[in-house]
């Protein structure tokens, strides 16, 4: 059974850190690329991070660059995204999604709110 699971979201102050989690199962998550995307209220999709299979390449958001790290564990089957000086307008649901050429899995999303 394939499972992507996030975790790390909150509320946190402007300023402040969160570290975002993502969790897979039921594939080989050695051979997939991760990305983080988000979703903000009325707001389309969007991609925040990309993670190569190996670890080896990163690709940020203009928004997000030099405040935000992608990281991966193959070993462990999690990929990380380390949030720094949080913003209000990066409140919204974060997704992890790992694809490859012939499929993705999506996980169920967890919301970050940045409010003072």
């Amino acid at each position: 059974q394939v499972q992507v699971v996030e975790s790390g979201g909150g509320l946190v102050q402007p300023g402040g850190s969160l570290r975002l989690s993502c969790v897979a199962s039921g594939f080989t998550f050695s051979n997939y690329a991760v990305s983080w995307y988000r979703q903000a209220p009325g707001k389309e999709r969007e991609l925040v991070a990309r993670i190569i299979s190996t670890g080896g390449s990163t690709n940020y958001a203009d928004s997000v660059k030099g405040r935000f790290s992608i990281s991966r564990d193959n070993a462990q089957n999690t990929v990380y995204l380390q949030m720094n000086s949080l913003k209000p307008e990066d409140t919204a649901v974060y997704y992890c999604r790992a694809g490859s050429l012939l499929t993705s899995y999506w996980g169920q999303g967890t919301q970050v709110t940045v409010s003072s």
